[in-house]
């Protein structure tokens, strides 16, 4: 195989045949002598950017980075096992309440998370806000907690998809992270490497979200999908909305007490809505659709008992007090009236600034900071009284997070709200 024809095939606008694609992957993830160059492989992206890739394609393009390392199996555990992926978005919370919730109603939920990046939250920074709690584990202790407690959220290990993981970093910075087929094999060899026996996949759509419009929300969603299926991997999705932050949290700390609040049987609507429309979805997925009802285990406490027994399991107090910030500034609404948008996008740039974000990878996080929201998208507002609450252990932070937020709401302005649940993809 030789990279300048791969990368003239596609730039073309040609198939690549799956030897192509099982050696291109191969050889740029393994680097040195007769390997392939960044700028090879940066110019091969570029081509799949504007061309695109067939469902052949990207099916063995995902499959090449599986290869590329190990692939977790957890077949043989009692209960099926189910995950759910989200694209991510602000106050993006429900991997908290999800994870417990499904283990209550009878599966084993598998779920490797990430770390936040930009105005995107980290489930994983979330997490270890609780004094204790631990991200890393060997698959031996996953197993082990898979089959005890039914439920684990843990850093993904360094021999998953390594390929994903030195592609990813390539594509951040030749301009190519916005191609679906890039963007779904991606995910998915992620996904699939963790060994779930099913898969149900939250794709934000609106300014909060990678994926700003439904049509491409729902294009990615249908390519992921495909791949789930072409592996075997019963695969759904839904569209969901992020014109608008979720809950009232926004923060690492200040999201894990929202989530404990859904998990005690209260918590925001919208939050509530979506835990258990997804919780539905994956017991569905794991044929489970006639176990225990998600909105009962968080009703009855069996939710709670799950979340505790989990956090406990990694290492976390779960009565521990959480962070909080040393500082807090109001910001207060323009006027009276009705608040008829609240910028996901600006809410979460907002948070970032405070410090409960990063720029890159290796940056700490304030687990303290964020903001609260004290009105949510079609409630009354008085002039006046606080909109919103910025925290963070550093004052200096708060003029720039203000500035994040100029222009971020409208009192009595025009209304295009997303629903909720947009839609379904899958079968």
């Amino acid at each position: 195989m030789d990279a300048i024809d791969v990368i003239t095939t596609k730039r073309d606008g040609g198939e690549l045949s799956p030897a192509q694609i099982d050696w291109v992957v191969d050889a740029y993830t393994r680097g040195g002598a007769g390997g392939v160059a960044d700028e090879q492989m940066a110019a091969l992206c570029m081509a799949v950017l504007w061309h695109g890739m067939t469902r052949a394609e990207v099916s063995r393009w995902t499959e090449a980075m599986l290869r590329s390392g190990e692939r977790l199996d957890f077949s043989d555990l009692p209960r099926p096992t189910t995950d759910k992926h989200s694209t991510g978005g602000v106050g993006d919370t429900i991997t908290l309440p999800l994870t417990p919730t499904v283990a209550a109603c009878g599966a084993a939920v598998p779920q490797l998370s990430g770390r936040g990046l930009g105005h995107t939250g980290g489930t994983l920074d979330k997490l270890e806000s609780i004094p204790g709690w631990r991200a890393d584990l060997r698959p031996d202790e996953m197993r082990r907690h898979l089959t005890e407690v039914g439920g684990v959220v843990c850093a993904a290990g360094s021999g998953l998809a390594p390929a994903d993981r030195k592609l990813y970093a390539l594509r951040d910075v030749t301009g190519t992270v916005e191609s679906i087929p890039l963007i779904a094999s991606s995910i998915m060899s992620k996904k699939l490497a963790e060994g779930t026996g099913s898969l149900v996949l939250d794709v934000k759509v609106g300014s909060g979200a990678f994926m700003k419009d439904t049509e491409t929300a729902r294009e990615l969603a249908r390519t992921m999908v495909d791949i789930g299926a072409d592996h075997g991997v019963r695969t759904t999705a839904l569209l969901t909305a992020m014109d608008t932050p979720l809950g009232y949290e926004v923060g690492n700390a200040l999201e894990v007490a929202e989530a404990v609040r859904v998990l005690s049987g209260g918590g925001p609507d919208d939050l509530v809505e979506l835990t258990v429309a997804l919780a539905r979805e994956m017991l569905r997925a794991a044929g489970l659709s006639g176990a225990k009802d998600p909105a009962d285990a968080l009703r009855d406490g069996s939710a709670m008992d799950a979340w505790r027994r989990m956090v406990r399991a990694q290492g976390g107090d779960p009565d521990a007090p959480l962070p909080a910030a040393r500082e807090h500034r109001g910001i207060l609404a323009s006027a009276t009236g009705r608040l008829t948008r609240l910028d996901a996008y600006a809410v979460g740039l907002a948070a970032w600034r405070l410090g409960a974000g990063r720029a890159r990878k290796e940056d700490p996080v304030s687990h303290g900071a964020g903001v609260t929201l004290h009105a949510r998208q079609g409630d009354q507002v008085r002039a006046g009284r606080p909109l919103l609450t910025l925290h963070t252990d550093e004052p200096e932070r708060f003029e720039s997070a203000a500035e994040a937020l100029e222009g971020g709401y409208d009192i009595d302005g025009p209304e295009d709200a997303l629903p909720l649940l947009i839609e379904r993809v899958g079968a």
